[in-house]
């Protein structure tokens, strides 16, 4: 049945884990996630829905035991934050190769380095440019609630499933700590062994039989020529996720001249930009995208062949999402409009005023 709960970001986490049949939990404590695997080991599913949930030794014996739980066709998660998703990397560049399913949570902190527990949405490249070695892709959610923290782990496993290939949740420290409302799907029963067996036949390493070649779970290939078919096939399941799965929101679009573009907590900041911006008569939308891998390029694209003015993106980095924003627009467009960048660094995060004085200079400029 359904419930409602008043939780953080990090527990619905937990619950979405629970509620959502996962079979394995493997994760060690970091801020500003540590909340995930707490509400784990207090909740105790172990006992109810015989969930392991297991503190490693480390973030790299983690993603390894992730790795042993994937072989076996079941559904197996981790999470963490930015420096230990970073001593992950190797293991999910592994599970990649191996075409592996399984859900990775990252709830990010300021860097580089160690940095400092603030929230941060600095680590957009090591998510959607692969983060490991090697041509692979990860499916990345970007959630901007409590609710999305709890509803992306049923469709991270999903995902996961349909294409075989590493989902990762990409939270920060401000959904994942902050409180909200979150309604509570039905209990999602746990695959039983010879549902498992049945549908991961071609693959998972649940025992040999009679009539089909043994599975092994492996990334390693000493045959070059095998090797590049791996990776073609690899890469025609990406474009096949590029065509089917790009989701994102769009608020004000209809008669916007300006246009925000912004995921995760700096796209609830930039609606309240948003709505500050109409009040004062300016035409400004919002474009957020739910999955920054595969990024919605070509509405972005359509946005500005359709003479929007200018795109401002604010996001806490340096500037990184703008990168893939700035490709859209060039490769969708002959009118070129430009693309600004608006950050805070370090754990920094800027206010809606911030943004709108922010936009109403750029669009200053422009106008000027």
């Amino acid at each position: 049945m359904e419930d409602i709960k008043l939780i953080k970001g990090n527990e619905a986490v937990a619950l979405g884990a629970i509620r959502g049949g996962c079979d394995g939990y493997f994760g060690y404590p970091i801020t500003p996630q540590s909340e995930v695997l707490e509400t784990l080991m207090e909740l105790r599913p172990w006992e109810t829905t015989g969930m392991v949930v297991l503190q490693a030794e480390s973030e790299v014996a983690s993603i390894n035991m992730v790795y042993g739980g994937a072989a076996c066709g079941k559904r197996v998660m981790t999470s963490s934050s930015s420096p230990g998703v970073s001593l992950m990397t190797e293991g999910i560049s592994y599970l990649a190769g191996a075409e592996l399913p399984c859900l990775i949570v990252n709830v990010q902190r300021g860097g580089p380095g160690l940095g400092t527990i603030q929230p941060s949405q600095s680590d957009y490249f090591q998510a959607v440019k692969g983060g490991g070695h090697g041509d692979y892709h990860m499916i990345v959610l970007a959630p901007a609630s409590v609710q999305e923290m709890y509803d992306h782990v049923f469709d991270g496993f999903d995902l996961a499933f349909r294409y075989r290939v590493p989902v990762m949740m990409l939270a920060d420290g401000i959904i994942g700590q902050m409180m909200e409302k979150v309604v509570m799907t039905r209990q999602r029963p746990r695959w039983t062994a010879e549902e498992i067996a049945e549908m991961s036949d071609s693959w998972a390493t649940t025992g040999k039989h009679s009539g089909r070649e043994r599975n092994v779970a492996t990334s390693l290939e000493l045959d070059s020529q095998v090797m590049e078919q791996r990776n073609e096939r690899l890469q025609a399941r990406y474009r096949q996720i590029e065509e089917r799965e790009v989701r994102f929101e769009e608020h004000g679009m209809d008669d916007a001249e300006y246009v925000m573009v912004a995921f995760g907590s700096s796209a609830r900041i930039a609606s309240e930009t948003m709505e500050m911006a109409r009040r004062d008569g300016m035409k400004v939308g919002l474009l957020r995208p739910v999955t920054l891998w595969p990024f919605p390029s070509k509405r972005i694209a359509e946005l500005a062949a359709a003479g929007v003015k200018g795109i401002l993106v604010p996001e806490l980095n340096a500037g990184q999402m703008v990168e893939d924003v700035r490709l859209a627009v060039q490769g969708g467009s002959d009118k070129k409009i430009p693309v600004w960048h608006y950050g805070r660094l370090g754990g920094m995060v800027y206010s809606p005023d911030d943004i709108y004085s922010e936009l109403k200079r750029r669009s200053d400029e422009c106008a000027g």
